[in-house]
């Protein structure tokens, strides 16, 4: 090393040793005061991408206030007064020299008085590349966290909070779920075979009445203490990815609840949509839910205003994201949650009613940050050119770009349905399944898409498909196999229904039997349960540990066959790995002409059956005795 190299060096870390001596001792002069009402985000953290942070402090006549700081690394950029005195937005640069640690914001108000703010940076313990999402390696399994186990029943109530009763035989009431009691069985939700969770909104829902469900949020960083603490949903992020389970968190940009704490004293006279009409107590302007007029070229622009801007509910103001402030607030959000739970992927609620500019932003600065993380957003239509829409790099003709990696498929949902429920012709049945998985064309990417049977607003797949076994079984097996990212909701494992009432949300959103101590049957454990369900749970424990370890139906090729006399067969091919998937209506026996599959190369190769773990030569012809789904697997080379 020469000479001037080296004093360059040794003064450099002096100067690096010194900078972060002198932050320490910042630190520890540093008394931790918390004076002011609210500051959001609550923390922050260095070595981001972005190196900008936007803060959200709320206190009585804050606008009257200077705010300084005592951080070195730290600047105030730019601080912007809200409509209201009460709220201040403080832009901050945290440049390269900043560590982590806590240091005081100072408001001064013009008498000289002051409160002070201790705000904290913490490290990042994780790389932003280890963020990796959820993707057609997982299956997903969907849980109303209220409905699904309650391991702790000292927080079944709270006396703060407008809702207080717990009312198991009412469909609407809350039941008494909570984060602990996901915890307490992710060893039945690994053993099934499921690699992702995705709870429903487990934050805050401070309403009057149906608060359970969580899509009416009114606090974006409180966990509702009915479920239970920060530290327990961090506890449960932990464990579940000590066991390669990621947590999928369910999030909500386009609107919040009625009693959200800011709807009392609104930031900006446009922070929500329709605010005049709110305030003066008048009538607002409901979505029309045409989310069609996000692509359609013939769309009035009123339509379009009403479908974005309109409320999503009379209880569910609809937020601006145009308004500057507030789309840093939601992005900053979706962050704050990624780092602090370590999450595997993010669901976001009613993606196409938010500002399409703003979702586009939102999920590209995630994705800047997380270059390997994945989000999937909801969007309800049956028309897989509106799906593909929403997905990243679709050539969309008016040029839109989404940053979006995963779409909702309720095309495919729709078409298993059908093709299980009509009879075979030439134009139902079968061909409704086949013809549907054909318009993958038109994806970008057909495999990072989340399918799924049924969810938290529709009717339980058992019900749909009329109780019918066999048909179930064939669905699930349909879906878990496709070139897809699986999503099953809670209970489809052990044939839950709501066909007493089609369509009832609170019956479709049913108690998981043994999450309750009192309850009869326990599907944890098995007690109770029907010769069905246990068989169905079985069947399913088997498909998805199957599905876990074959990189075929992870990422291989998919060829499949036009339906004949109700039989449908399907392959997945990666190297040497071929799986067989031959889907059977058919009562009597049916002798399945292998000949018609040549193209494949099975012919007098080994195969092996994943159910019965039987073998045989893979020849002329295959003998089908019942209804139902078939899975053979094969190494070529073996």
């Amino acid at each position: 090393m020469k000479k001037g190299f080296l004093s360059v060096f040794v003064f450099a870390l002096f100067v690096s040793c010194s900078s972060k001596k002198e932050q320490k001792q910042e630190e520890a002069l540093i008394t931790v005061t918390n004076d002011i009402e609210r500051i959001e985000p609550p923390n922050w953290w260095v070595g981001f991408k972005n190196n900008n942070l936007q803060l959200l402090v709320k206190d009585p006549n804050i606008v009257e206030a200077t705010a300084t700081i005592s951080k070195t690394g730290i600047s105030i950029k730019k601080v912007t007064k809200g409509d209201s005195p009460n709220y201040l937005f403080i832009d901050l640069e945290i440049n390269e020299t900043a560590t982590a640690g806590k240091f005081n914001i100072t408001f001064t108000a013009k008498d000289n008085s002051k409160k002070v703010q201790t705000y904290e940076l913490k490290d990042r313990d994780k790389k932003a590349e280890d963020y990796v999402g959820f993707s057609s390696a997982d299956a997903v399994y969907l849980i109303t966290p209220d409905r699904f186990a309650n391991a702790d029943s000292s927080n079944d109530i709270d006396s703060t909070l407008n809702e207080k009763a717990i009312d198991r035989t009412n469909d609407y009431a809350r039941h008494g779920g909570d984060i602990k009691g996901i915890t307490k069985n992710l060893d039945y939700i690994d053993k099934l075979g499921f690699t992702a969770i995705w709870p429903s909104p487990l934050l805050t829902n401070n309403m009057p009445q149906a608060s359970y469900h969580g899509y009416a949020i009114t606090d974006f960083y409180g966990v509702d203490p009915r479920f239970g603490t920060l530290d327990e949903y961090k506890e449960l992020a932990v464990k579940a990815n000590k066991k390669g389970i990621k947590i999928i968190m369910d999030q909500v940009a386009n609107h919040c609840g009625l009693e959200h704490w800011w709807m009392k004293d609104l930031p900006f006279k446009d922070w929500v949509n329709y605010q005049d009409e709110f305030i003066n107590n008048k009538p607002v302007k409901i979505s029309n839910h045409k989310r069609t007029s996000n692509q359609d070229i013939y769309a009035s622009k009123a339509d379009n205003k009403i479908m974005t801007h309109g409320w999503f509910g009379n209880h569910m103001p609809d937020l601006n994201q145009r308004n500057s402030f507030l789309a840093a607030y939601i992005i900053q959000n979706s962050i704050w949650w990624i780092e602090t739970l370590k999450l595997g992927g993010i669901r976001q609620d009613t993606y196409p009613y938010p500002d399409k500019d703003f979702m586009a932003n939102w999920a590209g600065s995630i994705m800047e940050e997380y270059p390997n993380f994945s989000i999937v957003g909801e969007e309800w239509s049956y028309n897989p050119l509106l799906i593909a829409y929403w997905q990243k790099n679709n050539p969309n003709k008016d040029g839109y770009e989404s940053n979006l990696t995963s779409t909702m498929d309720f095309a495919m949902q729709k078409n298993i349905v059908d093709a299980l429920n009509e009879d075979e012709t030439w134009g139902t049945g079968f061909v409704k399944a086949y013809e549907g998985l054909a318009n993958d064309f038109a994806y970008q990417s057909p495999k990072d898409i989340m399918a799924f049977l049924d969810n938290h607003d529709m009717d339980r797949v058992f019900t749909q498909l009329n109780e019918n076994v066999e048909n179930t079984k064939i669905a699930v097996t349909y879906l878990a196999l496709l070139p897809r990212i699986p999503q099953f909701y809670y209970g489809t494992e052990i044939l839950m229904q709501n066909t007493a009432k089609p369509g009832d949300h609170g019956l479709i959103r049913t108690d998981f039997p043994g999450g309750w101590e009192s309850d009869s049957s326990n599907a944890f454990t098995g007690e109770g349960l029907t010769s069905n369900q246990k068989e169905m749970q079985n069947f399913m424990r088997t498909l998805l540990n199957f599905r876990k370890q074959s990189k075929a139906i992870h990422n291989g090729k998919t060829i499949h066959f036009a339906p004949q006399n109700g039989v449908y067969v399907l392959f997945r091919i990666l190297n040497d790995e071929i799986v067989t998937i031959i889907l059977n209506k058919n009562e009597s026996p049916y002798q399945l002409d292998l000949s018609s599959f040549s193209e494949i190369g099975l012919s007098n190769k080994k195969v092996t059956n994943i159910s019965t773990k039987q073998s045989f030569i893979w020849k002329d012809s295959l003998l089908l005795p019942t209804k139902g789904a078939t899975i053979l697997t094969t190494k070529i080379n073996q």
